[in-house]
């Protein structure tokens, strides 16, 4: 048995490295507002998730701030209790924006379906975004 043992481990210590899988490198640019881009529709969607009507408010444009009325802003950041959202990967919309698909959960009264949107996000500083319309 031990014969066995001491034969199998020879076997594997003369084993070529050709057998042992290589992991292929992927030269991916990376665009570096992604990364801004993305953290400021997540700070948006989490404002509204947690009722924070005045964060959320503060990351509108005030175009976006003009277009909807005070009623209407005051229903979207209040979700309820069950409020959850999914954001999925984005894509530059220009070299200023970028646009994250977005699927809302939960809204106040009876049980809602989940609402299919998106989060555009633009920027507005060195390192600051806004959003430009509401979900």
């Amino acid at each position: 048995m031990s014969r066995v043992g001491i034969l199998l481990l020879l076997l594997l210590s003369f084993c070529p490295q050709s057998f042992a899988h290589q992991h292929k490198s992927h030269s991916r640019l990376v665009d570096p507002s992604y990364g801004s881009a993305l953290a400021a529709a997540n700070r948006f969607l989490h404002a509204w998730q947690t009722e924070d009507h005045e964060t959320g408010i503060m990351m509108l444009s005030d175009s976006a701030r003009q277009k909807v009325s005070p009623d209407k802003l005051q229903r979207f950041f209040s979700p309820g209790p069950d409020a959850a959202y999914e954001i999925a990967r984005g894509k530059r919309v220009n070299s200023a924006a970028y646009e994250f698909p977005v699927v809302l959960f939960g809204g106040s009264g009876a049980p809602s379906h989940p609402h299919v949107c998106s989060v555009i996000v633009t920027r507005s500083g060195k390192n600051e975004w806004t959003v430009d319309k509401l979900p």
